[in-house]
């Protein structure tokens, strides 16, 4: 499938993307010219102002002070009055934090049996019943005083053949692991690298400290009170035991072959895709991303649903207004409750720094069309589709429940990635409007493009291109459809574009001051 295609002119009938009947504003697919005239459910109305690509139009009267309606949802108040066919975005929309009164769910909704007969795919089968959809060697940094040695030890296979079934031996570099604060801080960085060291996609690894810092290393080989038990599949050593930088990576080097042996060792084999654990995510997001790419995500998240797979969404400030939507699927109210608490307590955490939830659309989302976080979250929230919400998470906590599971992480991509990851997913869905070039070292990354523009200028860095919803050349569920055949392909060994270019972003969340 070719990235470019030439879309006829558009038309007074279809210049416009009109998503509920309720709402009050309209989509540009192309740019409006004042002056164009549109058709909207029949009724006439003249652009009064440039609009570009992706943003809004009014196609009513909107009093100082009335709702702007997407979705059929609200999605801010109007600062003065708008006229049909005016351009809505920031310079005449306010944002206003939404109080709702949130639909509890009444009755427990029980976790589904999968059916009986489900897709395959080619994966590693773990010791604990998990499912790698990769094969790698890890060697993780317990702090930063670790770092640098990690990826020399790494750098070192570069040029080497490795093992058949063996995909690469992989650094986990991060900037934390000492100067924390004894507490919540470090026991959340203390998971994380725990999920990135006993994860599915991992054969095995080395965790690799200096020594001294704050982050023990025996916190990870089951010293007495770890919560994480010795793994045969886990070798520890610090740079001041093993003698400095370049003795370290000799001594690492040693430990890995048996590892690298032991690796090889594993083969494909057929296994259900009810184990597949598939993240959702979005990052430079636009107007289309709500249209096109996330909606077309949710029927990949419903698919995998239906057949005891997983899908988690992600990114906390990037649900709030639309919290409400998600509360309703809940399963029962202790998982709403859960849901909310995590709202509540990010709210708390932006308050205490000074921050709002409204400081997360970033400059390209607002070119992109999207107005504040309330827009964005409506359309960020499609691509966890519509099946019921199963249980809700704290960041790189363990996911256990099958079906749709919301992670509590930070919006910013590194980090919300590396909370997944840490989780359990062994997939990653991404999508992007403007455009990004983010992966992870040991989860493969599809990228899912919102327009055929951005699909085009980054072919390089897009999988599969859902713009082709917005030109007419596909329907949302044909996309959902072609995205679950790719992750199953992926799954299977096939690379994604983020691969292949060797994109390992990798960044725990810091929570706690630097001391």
């Amino acid at each position: 499938m070719s990235f470019v295609e030439i879309l006829p002119p558009p038309t007074a009938q279809n210049a416009v993307i009109h998503l509920h009947p309720s709402d009050n504003v309209a989509i540009a697919r192309a740019s409006l010219s004042p002056g164009q005239p549109l058709v909207i459910a029949g009724r006439q109305i003249t652009v009064c102002d440039p609009v570009a690509v992706g943003h809004k139009v009014a196609i009513q009267a909107i009093p100082a002070g009335g709702r702007l309606i997407r979705y059929g949802q609200d999605i801010g108040r109007a600062r003065i009055p708008i006229e049909p066919g005016q351009w809505v975005h920031t310079h005449n929309v306010g944002f206003e934090e939404l109080h709702f009164n949130y639909e509890f769910p009444e009755a427990e909704i029980p976790v589904p049996q999968p059916p009986a007969s489900v897709p395959t795919f080619l994966g590693f089968p773990r010791e604990d019943g998990r499912a790698g959809t990769r094969n790698y060697i890890a060697v993780v940094a317990a702090s930063n005083c670790a770092a640098h040695t990690a990826e020399l030890i790494a750098a070192s296979y570069a040029h080497e053949t490795l093992p058949p079934n063996v995909d690469g031996v992989v650094a986990f570099p991060h900037g934390e692991g000492c100067g924390h604060s004894i507490g919540p801080d470090t026991v959340q960085l203390q998971r994380t690298l725990a999920g990135i060291l006993h994860h599915p996609n991992v054969a095995a690894a080395i965790i690799l400290g200096l020594g001294c810092e704050v982050n023990q290393i025996d916190h990870y080989l089951g010293a007495s009170g770890s919560e994480t038990p010795r793994s045969r599949r886990l070798v520890g050593l610090t740079l001041q035991s093993s003698g400095g930088t370049r003795a370290t990576v000799e001594a690492a080097r040693k430990a890995i072959a048996p590892l690298l042996e032991a690796a090889a060792s594993e083969k494909r084999v057929e296994l259900p895709a009810s184990k597949i654990i598939l993240g959702l995510n979005c990052g430079g997001s636009d107007s289309f991303s709500g249209i096109t790419a996330n909606p077309a995500l949710g029927v990949c998240s419903d698919l995998l649903a239906g057949i005891g797979g997983t899908a988690v969404l992600a990114e906390t400030p990037e649900i709030f207004g639309a919290e409400h939507l998600l509360v309703k699927r809940a399963r029962n109210r202790a998982v709403a409750e859960r849901l909310l608490a995590f709202v509540q307590s990010y709210k708390d955490y932006l308050v205490r720094l000074g921050g709002s939830f409204n400081d997360n659309p970033s400059p390209g989302n607002k070119e992109g069309g999207l107005t504040n976080i309330l827009e964005k979250s409506l359309g960020a929230v499609a691509k966890a589709g519509s099946t019921p919400l199963m249980d809700a998470v704290d960041y790189a906590e363990p996911i256990r429940s099958p079906g749709f599971v919301f992670m509590n992480t930070p919006g910013y991509d590194p980090v919300s990635l590396t909370g997944l990851a840490a989780g359990g997913c062994n997939l990653i869905a991404f999508t992007t409007g403007r455009g990004s070039a983010i992966g992870f070292p040991t989860v493969p990354v599809i990228k899912i493009a919102s327009n055929s523009a951005t699909a085009a200028r980054m072919r390089d860095n897009i999988d599969i291109n859902a713009g082709r919803i917005a030109d007419g050349k596909a329907t949302v569920a044909e996309l959902g459809k072609e995205i679950f055949d790719m992750v199953l392909r992926v799954a299977s060994g096939e690379r994604t574009c983020a691969e292949l270019l060797g994109h390992k972003e990798f960044v725990p969340w810091r929570i706690g001051p630097v001391m």
